[in-house]
């Protein structure tokens, strides 16, 4: 496994300890393939995770946020199997867990299951006081005087 050093950057940055340290524990986890999802950017500040749900309802599917992460889990009630005989499984319809870290000021907007796809709608909204303000210069104009002596 391969490990980054950033210490060279903790000696010229300040408050930046926690980005770094985010990109530690990124460095270490096992990239998730089931179930697989695209995540894309629709806006400036608007994003968009698909995950591909086939088989799951609306009941199965849980999504919760807490701070700045995200996490998606999907289970199917175990009855659902007894009552069917497979001759070939080809749709999984096994649990999951997917965790995604959202950047600061970026919340989810809304969710909505269709085509067998779960669509995450997110968006970044900085608050007011976080966004550029144009301050205004106070003072007068400088003047001239004329100090000759006649």
């Amino acid at each position: 496994m391969q490990t980054i050093d950033f210490s060279p950057f903790y000696r010229s940055t300040v408050g930046f300890d926690r980005v770094f340290n985010r990109l530690d524990t990124l460095v270490g986890q096992e990239a998730k393939t089931y179930p697989p999802y695209n995540i894309e950017r629709t806006g400036d500040d608007a994003y968009r995770i698909s995950i591909a749900v086939a088989g799951f309802a609306n009941g199965d599917i849980a999504i919760e946020t807490k701070e700045n992460s995200l996490v998606i889990k999907g289970a199917k009630p175990g009855d659902a199997d007894k009552t069917r005989e497979f001759l070939h499984r080809g749709i999984a319809e096994r649990a999951f867990e997917l965790r995604f870290q959202l950047a600061d000021y970026v919340e989810v907007h809304g969710a909505s299951l269709e085509n067998g796809l779960l669509h995450l709608e997110l968006k970044r909204e900085l608050p007011e006081s976080k966004k550029p303000r144009s301050i205004q210069i106070n003072g007068s104009t400088p003047t001239i005087e004329d100090n000759s002596v006649n």
